[in-house]
């Protein structure tokens, strides 16, 4: 049996924009467990595995700023909860076929950029899309959800991914999913189905060495990927009598869309690799998400993309320089929502469209246990744009969040 734990600690704040400025202390302690089956029973390719989370702290993005892309992907409620319980087991001796059934996160394997692990801000882990569209947020953390998942490797650098999980996280998609199930453990299953499946090729590369007059091709990593879920979605704008939702003539119950779904594409390229030093690489990346079924939904498409640079500076092996972006539209049922709220409640709301964020990091190694992490942050049209919930009621301001972040290997 293994047993890890790690804390991450930071403190950012907003120094212009937002509802108000401010700086807020979060913190995400982490423990997992493991057992492997083989050296504890005698059973080949067995894993057992059971996380937990302890978070601390406040949350910058829900008190400051507003914004749809939160600042950092260790925010969420206070909480000691329980995160994954899962078992996974090879199916081939060669390891090209498991199977992993139980409580899971799908942001630990679906939908991921391995070079975007490196930032801050939360939608460089699981996007932006699903986080507004599925039910709760969909089961990432700090929430996860039963299911059974199947990876096999049918040729090589060619993997394939799928998995059925329960369609909601929570088992009432009312209110703040996290207080649903606050310690983690009522494992709901008398939602829909939520189905994902995703293809990878990965590349694998000798950095660039030349044979001949042709040079080998930088290793990349390419994921196309859908997931679809049957759980039932309110409209955003309509009622069920085909009145707008914000008119008096509304009977205050939003018309019904049956089955969500959408599509994604990931790259991860390296771009460069020194001859001289191999531990000094730039790499790119990029994740665009759509979903056409604007009338239920926020968010109708999401990109992410960033460089990010390994050895920075000489002899610092350890460490890393990243600069990225991310960009969200909110769709056309939530813009049709406001254009509604704005003709029969308040002619001031604003309509929401698009938001962008950039954000550069350097990710320092002090020690083998302790890294430290300066981070910058800029959004442009927080929200959307939102209004100020005080006087005088302007829309939020443009947001430069600054912050430090700890991450202790225990």
């Amino acid at each position: 049996m293994t047993l890890s734990a790690s804390e991450t600690s930071e403190e950012l704040g907003n120094v212009t924009g937002g509802y108000r400025k401010g700086f807020d202390y979060d913190g995400l302690t982490q423990v997992d467990l493991q057992l492997d089956t083989q050296r504890a029973f005698g059973l080949y390719g067995g894993t057992f595995n059971a996380s937990a989370l302890q978070i601390h702290g406040s949350d910058l993005s829900e008190n400051n700023l507003g914004s749809l892309q939160t600042a950092s992907g260790i925010e969420a409620d206070r909480a000691t909860r329980l995160w994954e319980l899962w078992y996974q087991q090879y199916l081939r001796r060669d390891g090209k076929l498991d199977i992993k059934i139980g409580q899971q996160s799908l942001d630990q394997e679906f939908i991921v950029n391995q070079n975007a692990s490196l930032f801050v801000n939360t939608m460089f882990g699981w996007p932006m899309l699903p986080s507004a569209d599925l039910p709760g947020g969909g089961p990432a953390y700090p929430l996860s959800a039963l299911g059974l998942r199947v990876r096999g490797q049918p040729a090589n650098g060619v993997v394939l991914l799928g998995g059925a999980f329960n369609g909601s996280p929570v088992a009432k998609n009312v209110g703040d999913p996290q207080l649903q199930d606050h310690s983690g453990t009522s494992f709901p299953l008398n939602g829909g189905v939520l189905a994902i499946g995703e293809i990878q090729y990965t590349y694998p590369s000798l950095g660039g060495i030349v044979y001949g007059d042709r040079p080998e091709p930088l290793a990349r990593t390419i994921k196309l990927g859908f997931w679809y879920d049957s759980e039932k979605f309110d409209d955003l704008a309509t009622a069920q009598n085909g009145f707008p939702l914000a008119s008096p003539a509304s009977n205050g119950i939003p018309r019904e869309h049956q089955g969500n779904y959408s599509m994604y594409a990931t790259i991860d390229q390296l771009l460069y690799q020194s001859r001289r030093d191999p531990y000094r690489t730039m790499s790119a990346f990029a994740r665009a998400m759509g979903d056409p079924l604007g009338a239920s939904n926020l968010i109708e498409f999401s990109l992410d993309a960033g460089l990010t640079l390994h050895e920075p500076l000489p002899h610092r092996r350890d460490d890393t320089f990243g600069i990225g972006m991310g960009y969200t539209h909110v769709s056309s049922g939530a813009a049709l929502a406001d254009q509604y709220a704005a003709e029969y409640i308040n002619p001031a709301i604003p309509i929401q469209n698009a938001e962008t964020y950039v954000e550069a990091t350097y990710q320092y190694q002090l020690y083998p246990w302790i890294q430290l992490q300066p981070d910058f942050q800029y959004t442009f049209n927080p929200g959307g744009g939102i209004l100020n919930s005080s006087p005088p009621f302007q829309k939020v301001h443009n947001e430069a969040v600054i912050g430090l972040r700890a991450i202790i290997q225990l």
